[in-house]
Formats: C-alpha cells, structure tokens, sequence
C-alpha cells in the first residue's frame, strides 16, 4: 500500500500573513497608496487586520484624496493608516507579543501605537521612505523598545484566488 504523503509546495507562515496583509491593503479607497496590516499572535492566529482608510462614518466620497495641496485638502489629516486599524480594530486579550506583518514600513506616529499595544516584531515588505525622518524615528524607537523588524524576503512565488 502506498503512503498518502502531505504535500510540499503549500505557502509559508511569513508568505500566507504577508499574502493577507497585501490582501488587505486592496480593500484600501486611497488611489495612490495601499498599505495593509495583519497582527499574528505567537500561535499563528490571526488577531486583526486593517488597511488605510477614513475612520467609521466619515465618507469616502467627502473627504479629500490628493497628496499635495492645502493641508485639508489632502487626505494626511484624515486617513487613518493600516498599522493604527489593526490595532483599533483588534477586540479581545492583548496583543502583548504579536507580529505586525505590514505591506509598507510603519511611520513614526504608527510606531508609537505598536510599542504601546505590545507589538514585538514587525515584518515589512516595501521600505521605501527609509531615508525620511518618520522611518529614521520609527527604527530609533523600535530599537529602543526592543521591537524586532525585518523586511519580508518575497518569494516570487504568485498565488491566485478567483473570485
């Protein structure tokens, strides 16, 4: 009799959390950017997402979308980015210990959120404001807490999903 064995192309913990935080930043208004985060506990549960966004209630069709302009006329003041949903959408126990798996790396005032919630490592895939003063203050506190953050090693592996 033959043995049935499992098979040996299923994706990993880093690609199926990193796959859900890109899935999540899709669900994002923002026409320039899409960030997406997903929160881990240390058991490989998903605890919470989130994606850049408008807060609850305030609509998507009202509120500015541009990045340049009168400060109130562009979207910085009012969208609330992923890593911050993910935290204020979590409902239950504590985050104390998880891993953010983020499609781009946290700026500074998200950062603070994610030392206060507990949050121990960070995985990111795109770093490409590392050079601005939001990203250099975000690795400085990080560091200083003891917060762990690695950049996301892609695959190359390309999944589908019909839907």
């Amino acid at each position: 009799m033959t043995k049935i064995r499992k098979r040996k192309d299923y994706i990993t913990w880093d690609e199926y959390f990193m796959g859900v935080a890109q899935l999540s930043g899709m669900r994002s208004k923002d026409p320039n950017t899409q960030v997406g985060s997903c929160i881990v506990s240390s058991d490989h549960k998903i605890l919470s997402m989130g994606y850049n966004g408008l807060p609850k209630g305030c609509s998507d069709d009202e509120f500015p979308w541009a990045r340049e302009g009168d400060a109130l006329e562009t979207k910085y003041p009012f969208v609330v980015h992923s890593e911050l949903n993910a935290i204020l959408n979590f409902r239950g126990g504590t985050l104390e210990g998880s891993t953010l798996y983020v499609s781009l790396f946290p700026c500074n005032e998200c950062a603070k959120a994610i030392i206060q919630a507990g949050i121990r490592t960070v995985v990111y895939d795109s770093d490409k404001y590392a050079l601005t003063d939001g990203t250099i203050a975000s690795k400085r506190m990080f560091d200083a807490a003891g917060v762990r953050y690695y950049q996301y090693q892609r695959t190359g592996r390309k999944v589908e999903v019909e839907l």
